[in-house]
C-alpha cells in the first residue's frame, strides 16, 4: 500500500520539470520532499522561519536537507509585519500562508507543492484558501493520501523515528483566537512546552494560552498518571516562564485546535 502512494506520489511530481515544496519540518512535508527528492529529481526546499517556528522544526529540515541532497531555501516570510496575522482574527492561517507563498512566488518561478493529506480537508484551514490563490498543490490529498497512510510511507522510506514525529502545528496554534500574538509570548510557549516534555517524557504536549488560564494539554495516560508532586512542578514551571502573569494554571488532556475559535462560536 504505501509503496503504491510512494509511487503515485512520484509520479504526479515527475510531471513537472521546475518545483519546489515548502516545507515546515512535520512529518507531512518531510515525506513529500524525501519522495520527491528519491523518486523524482531536483527540486527546491523552502522552509520558513519565525517565531511562529520552533526552532527544532528548522534544525530537523536543515538536516534532512544535508542528509537527502535537497537544495534549500530559508526564507522569512514575515507575517509578523502583518497586523491581520497578529491580531490573531479565526482566519489567522490565511494572513500566515498568503505570506509564506508570495514570499516563495517572489523567489521562485514554478509549481509549488505543500504537504497537506486527505485528513487536512476535513477541518477548518483558511491557509487552503491561500494556497488556492497561489496555485499550491497538495500531492497527498489530490491523491486521497490520509496522515496514517503518510506514515506509513515515511517507515517504508526508512525515515525511523520521524515516522511517529506527532503533529506540531505553528506556536501561534497555542494562542486564543483574538488574542495578540508576540514573538515573546510565542517564546514563553515554546519553553514551557519544552520544559513539561523533559519533565514528564510526553510526546504531545501544548501550553495553551487562553484568556481565562494557561492550559497545559498532555494526551489521556499521561495526564491520568501524573503525580501530585509532577503537577506541583509543572506548575512552577509554567508560572515562572510566563511571569508576570497573573493568570491560573489549568491541566486538561490534548484536544486538537482548543485554542482555536470556530467563526461560528467567536464573540
Amino acid at each position: 500500500m504505501s509503496k503504491d502512494s510512494i509511487k503515485a506520489v512520484a509520479a504526479l511530481l515527475r510531471g513537472f520539470d521546475n518545483y519546489a515544496i515548502a516545507v515546515s519540518g512535520g512529518i507531512d512535508s518531510l515525506t513529500l520532499a524525501t519522495i520527491a527528492g528519491r523518486h523524482a529529481g531536483p527540486f527546491t526546499a523552502f522552509h520558513a522561519v519565525s517565531p511562529a517556528v520552533p526552532s527544532e522544526a528548522t534544525e530537523r529540515v536543515e538536516r534532512m536537507a544535508i542528509q537527502e541532497g535537497w537544495m534549500l531555501s530559508i526564507i522569512d516570510a514575515a507575517e509578523f509585519d502583518r497586523s491581520e496575522y497578529v491580531s490573531n482574527p479565526v482566519n489567522r492561517c490565511f494572513f500566515c500562508k498568503q505570506s509564506l507563498y508570495s514570499t516563495i512566488a517572489a523567489a521562485f518561478v514554478g509549481q509549488v507543492f505543500s504537504g497537506t493529506n486527505r485528513d487536512d480537508l476535513q477541518e477548518y484551514r483558511p491557509g487552503l484558501v491561500a494556497a488556492r490563490e497561489k496555485r499550491v498543490r497538495h500531492p497527498f490529498a489530490e491523491l486521497d493520501i490520509s496522515k496514517a497512510t503518510i506514515r506509513d510511507m515515511a517507515r517504508t522510506l526508512g525515515l525511523g523515528a520521524l515516522s511517529e514525529l506527532p503533529a506540531s502545528p505553528c506556536l501561534s496554534s497555542r494562542v486564543e483566537s483574538g488574542i495578540t500574538i508576540t514573538a515573546p509570548l510565542l517564546a514563553s510557549i515554546h519553553r514551557a512546552e519544552v520544559a513539561v516534555r523533559k519533565l514528564t517524557g510526553a510526546k504531545v504536549v501544548r501550553c495553551r494560552f487562553r484568556r481565562e488560564a494557561i492550559v497545559i494539554e498532555l494526551g489521556d495516560s499521561e495526564l491520568a498518571g501524573l503525580k501530585d508532586a509532577d503537577r506541583q512542578m509543572i506548575l512552577r514551571i509554567v508560572q515562572e516562564t510566563f511571569t508576570p502573569s497573573r493568570l491560573p494554571v489549568r491541566f486538561s488532556a490534548y484536544r486538537v485546535g482548543s485554542a482555536f475559535l470556530l467563526p461560528e462560536t467567536q464573540s
